[in-house]
């Protein structure tokens, strides 16, 4: 039987009047899409200067790799918004890719040799030459070609109304903002123990072109020449393949609280790795990494989901959330929808909040190493075989069949999505979450093996991929912007490329000096 930490809660939020303050969830979506030439190949073309300065725009950057554009969302109370605004910078930013499209896979179109994908470059000033030099230590430690994998990042916030209204339901003591941090932190161990969900229903990249291995040994069969898969894989991008790579295995951070949290990562920027100190920090005046240790910075650790805080006073992530607590989370797990232009489905972020509730509320004791290893297999196998018809998860350290254990947590999700369409009025939490459930029993609707067949049928997936690109490019071309919102992204344009040559104009002092007060 499902337990919560504050049974009384459910049943007041579930009632129409209460559930309203559930409207104030603050969502956002981030993008990241890969440049790619008219030949499908990987653009080594600058970041387009009519899409303005990727160091200081607020809505179009570069995530790792040069031509990894990565598009965000501001958050909204607006449930409907974030795509939307998400479609309109993808209708600005396609005309400006003269000759060039956006690659519709997570997994990167053919690749060279690393040396030749180009790493992000965002200025002269001190901020900017940070952000570059921390890219080309990713490079050295884990490789250029994990540069060019996309995801979306869903980041999800609840109300201040809402913290307040729990806080007096489960009659808790202690301070507000600990009470959040320490209820989010909750949610977020709850997110490690049943997160798998999502790449078994959202997954979308079961299959790599064979240059991505670049000569590394795998156990993916060949579907075509040119193309590797795992007949029952759901999401290599989280596979050990992408970015959860073994690469951070020495790595212990708890999510067990705020505190164990934040000091495993202080810890970890500070630990020296004897490999990293064997490629050396800076060559003379160049710097190849930012330090020698397990993290260069808080955010190279991966997760499938993080605690953020924006600082008050340019802090680092860490400080930040010990300072001002936990202000939302960002669900890392999605891979891209290649079917659709904007590469995120409305369904995607339906199923977030219905989870990310049930997460919220269940009963959520602290992960021990045992669990967290449990909890860690179980996404491989997800990731790696999740349509398997005989798949077993660990539950309790006892083998579980899989169907019957994702319909569980589907019945214990239920009562969440009526608590939001309590909310938002109408049924469409409830009946988009009996449309995902159906997925469980027929794992061919999935999006992963609807990829598998259209790879197959296409000749491979680099050929799929880039008639879909083709495709969504035409797409959104068809649907230009009306004279006012073309406006406001043009001078948003000229505000970032603005705002950087002001910063690099700006008296800098020593590099090695910034670096130094950033770790103090």
């Amino acid at each position: 039987m499902l337990k919560f930490t504050c049974c009384d809660a459910v049943q007041q939020f579930s009632t129409s009047g209460q559930a309203q303050v559930l409207r104030g969830i603050r969502r956002g979506y981030e993008r990241e899409c890969l440049r790619v030439d008219a030949a499908g190949k990987l653009a080594t073309s600058p970041h387009p200067v009519a899409l303005g300065s990727k160091l200081t725009h607020p809505w179009i950057t570069t995530d790792y790799a040069e031509a990894l554009l990565e598009f965000i969302t501001p958050p909204s109370q607006d449930p409907a918004f974030p795509l939307s605004f998400l479609r309109d910078i993808h209708r600005f930013s396609v005309q400006q890719l003269h000759g060039e499209y956006l690659w519709a896979g997570s997994m990167p179109c053919v690749l060279g040799s690393d040396r030749d994908i180009p790493i992000a470059d965002y200025g002269s000033s001190n901020a900017a030459r940070f952000k570059t030099v921390y890219r080309e230590g990713l490079g050295l430690r884990y490789g250029r070609k994990m540069q060019t994998i996309a995801g979306a990042h869903y980041n999800w916030s609840l109300p201040d109304d809402f913290w307040l209204a729990l806080k007096d339901c489960c009659a808790a003591d202690g301070n507000q903002q600990e009470f959040v941090s320490e209820r989010y932190f909750g949610l977020i161990r709850n997110f490690l123990r049943f997160g798998w969900l999502i790449p078994y229903l959202f997954g979308a990249s079961p299959a790599i072109c064979e240059s991505f291995l670049q000569g590394r040994k795998s156990d993916l069969l060949e579907l075509v020449p040119g193309t590797l898969y795992g007949p029952y894989a759901t999401s290599l991008r989280m596979s050990d393949l992408g970015y959860q790579n073994r690469a951070q295995a020495k790595l212990n951070v708890s999510f067990n609280s705020l505190a164990e949290y934040t000091h495993d990562l202080e810890t970890a920027i500070r630990t020296p790795d004897p490999f990293y100190e064997e490629i050396g920090v800076r060559d003379g005046a160049h710097w190849k990494q930012l330090n020698a240790n397990l993290l260069q910075i808080e955010n190279e650790f991966y997760a499938g989901i993080r605690p953020k805080r924006i600082g008050k006073g340019g802090e680092r992530p860490a400080r930040a959330l010990q300072k001002y607590g936990v202000e939302y989370i960002e669900v890392r797990l999605f891979d891209l929808n290649p079917f659709i232009d904007i590469g995120i489905a409305p369904e995607q972020g339906t199923f977030a909040d219905v989870l990310l509730l049930m997460c919220l509320f269940r009963d959520s004791p602290p992960i021990t190493s045992r669990e967290q290893s449990e909890n860690d297999e179980n996404k491989s196998r997800v990731v790696n075989r999740g349509r398997q018809p005989d798949l077993q998860l660990l539950a309790h350290n006892r083998e579980q069949p899989f169907r019957p254990l994702a319909h569980e947590l589907f019945d214990d999700m239920q009562p969440f999505a009526e608590m939001l369409d309590a909310a938002h009025g109408g049924q469409r939490y409830s009946t988009t979450m009996q449309g995902l459930r159906s997925r469980i029993d027929h794992p061919d609707s999935t999006p992963s093996a609807q990829v598998l067949a259209g790879a197959q049928e296409q000749g491979g997936f680099f050929n799929y991929a880039m008639q879909l690109s083709r495709q969504h490019h035409q797409q959104l071309l068809a649907q230009p912007l009306d004279a006012a919102s073309s406006a406001k992204f043009l001078a948003s344009v000229q505000a970032s490329l603005l705002e950087q040559q002001r910063l690099e104009a700006t008296e800098q002092g020593p590099f090695e000096d910034f670096v130094a007060r950033y770790y103090d």
